[in-house]
């Protein structure tokens, strides 16, 4: 049996999210369907308004709707720490830790050769220029540990590291609560190299 021409649309629309697969798709627009009108509505304009009005802060490159972030915006935070994380949604994890009182600084990707992403294709000269008023102390590394992420993290230390401000990298190794049989090499190799003493 053909699915209604508007479903279908819906169906094929919603596949093109990341992670949803024509099932999860077909499942998603009946929902739709079954939805009351007036909710249907609010998620249409949720879509709407995020695409007309969430743009890229004009100092850390993180998500906003004004002309910079909340965190930006933030007085209280530490203006002498910047962390360096790949994406926005990278800002969010750290933020949920409640420990980092800092200021962030966000790539839009990683450095990937292979891919035609060189430096010039990410925000590493705006980072460059945040460093000049001589106000940061330290820059944190927080890209991810796989090849891409390192190659980043290790470019950004070198520029970095020429304009006298102190580079750190995040500590990858175990997550809490894992067992060593079942972490691969790689993880259990930095978790060795980023040992500390108690």
């Amino acid at each position: 049996m053909r699915m209604v021409k508007s479903l279908a649309r819906l169906h094929e629309q919603l596949r093109k999210l990341p992670g949803i697969g024509s099932k999860t798709a077909l499942r998603l627009a009946y929902h739709v369907l079954d939805m009351d009108e007036r909710d249907v509505q609010q998620l249409a304009q949720a879509l709407l308004d995020v695409k007309t009005r969430v743009h890229l802060c004009e100092t850390c490159f993180n998500l906003c709707e004004g002309t910079q972030c909340e965190i930006c915006e933030d007085k209280e935070r530490d203006r002498s720490l910047i962390c360096v994380v790949e994406q926005p949604q990278d800002v969010a994890a750290m933020e949920r830790t409640k420990g980092y009182k800092g200021l962030y600084h966000v790539l839009h990707g990683v450095l990937s050769p292979l891919d035609g992403i060189g430096p010039d294709q990410l925000k590493i000269r705006e980072l460059m220029r945040r460093l000049q008023d001589g106000q940061v102390r330290e820059v944190i590394l927080a890209t991810n540990s796989d090849v891409e992420g390192e190659a980043t993290a290790a470019y950004l230390a070198n520029l970095i590291r020429q304009t006298g401000v102190r580079v750190s990298r995040i500590a990858h190794g175990l997550p809490m609560g894992g067992d060593l049989e079942y972490a691969d090499e790689l993880t259990l190799y930095k978790a060795l190299e980023n040992r500390r003493e108690l």
